[in-house]
C-alpha cells in the first residue's frame, strides 16, 4: 500500500521532506543529496522542482509561516489557547523550537533573505497580538503585544534548552485580562484557570476581575511564592506544522 506522501504531487513530497529534514535535524546538516535520498529520487528531479537549495529553504520557511486561523471567539480565549499549543508543542517528541530563529542562528544574519522572512513572521504575530489587546482597550496594546512576544520566544528558548515542564508559559495567561473594566464569566474562569496553576486561589481572582484590577503585577516574579502543582509530562502524536503556531 502507497504511503500518503507518495500519493503526492512530486514538489509537495520534496518539500514535506525538507521542512521535516531542515527542522528535526539543521538546514547546515542536511543538503539536498540527503533530501533525494530520502524521498528516492535523483537531484535533477529536485532540481526540476526547486533550483537551488535556497530556494528550497525560502519554500520551507514560507510553508512555516503559518497564520493564525480566524476565530469567533473571545480575543481573551484566543490569546489563552495560543499558550495552550505552545504547551503541547513543548510536550512534542519532535519539538526543535521556532523554526525560524533556528534558520536565522544556522545561517547568520548576513543571509539578508532568512533574516527579511524571520522578522516579518515575528512581527505578524506581535501584530495578531496587538489587535486582539486592542479589542481588550488596554492602555497599550503595542507595548504590551511586545512583552507577549517575548514571553512566548523566553518560554521556547526554555522549552528548549531546559526540557523541564514546569518551564511552561504559565504566568503569560493573565495578560489577557488586562484592561478589561467588564470581564465576562468567560474571562473569570479562564483567568481561574490560569490561576491554578499558578497556586492563586480562586477567590482572589474573582475579586480580581470583579473589580477591574490590572493582573499585571501577577507577571512580576517577585510577587510569585507559591510552587505551582507539579506538573505532568504528556506524550502526544508529533505535530504538523498547520496544526501550531510556530511563533
Amino acid at each position: 500500500m502507497a504511503s500518503p506522501l507518495a500519493k503526492q504531487p512530486m514538489k509537495d513530497r520534496i518539500l514535506e521532506t525538507a521542512d521535516r529534514l531542515f527542522y528535526l535535524q539543521g538546514i547546515r546538516a542536511i543538503g539536498v543529496d540527503t533530501i533525494a535520498a530520502e524521498i528516492g529520487i535523483s537531484k535533477r528531479t529536485l532540481y526540476n522542482h526547486f533550483p537551488s537549495k535556497d530556494a528550497l529553504i525560502a519554500a520551507y520557511l514560507a510553508r512555516r509561516f503559518v497564520q493564525p486561523r480566524p476565530s469567533d471567539k473571545p480575543p481573551v480565549e484566543q490569546i489563552l489557547s495560543t499558550f495552550d499549543s505552545l504547551e503541547r508543542r513543548f510536550a512534542s517528541k519532535d519539538f526543535r523550537g521556532c523554526p525560524f530563529v533556528n534558520a536565522v542562528a544556522e545561517l547568520g544574519t548576513d543571509d539578508k533573505s532568512v533574516k527579511k522572512t524571520a522578522i516579518a513572521f515575528k512581527e505578524s504575530r506581535r501584530v495578531w497580538f496587538r489587535d486582539l489587546l486592542r479589542q481588550l482597550k488596554v492602555a497599550d496594546p503595542e507595548a504590551l503585544a511586545t512583552q507577549l512576544t517575548l514571553l512566548v520566544d523566553g518560554s521556547i528558548a526554555q522549552a528548549l534548552v531546559r526540557d523541564d515542564p514546569a518551564m511552561k508559559p504559565r504566568r503569560a495567561i493573565y495578560i489577557s485580562a488586562m484592561g478589561d473594566p467588564n470581564p465576562s464569566a468567560t474571562s473569570k474562569a479562564l483567568c481561574a484557570k490560569g490561576a491554578i496553576r499558578s497556586g492563586i486561589d480562586s477567590a482572589s481572582v474573582d475579586a480580581i476581575t470583579s473589580s477591574g484590577q490590572r493582573l499585571s503585577p501577577l507577571l512580576d516574579p517577585a510577587q510569585d511564592t507559591q510552587e505551582p502543582p507539579s506538573p505532568v509530562r504528556t506524550e502526544i502524536p508529533c505535530l504538523s506544522p498547520a496544526e501550531w503556531i510556530p511563533f
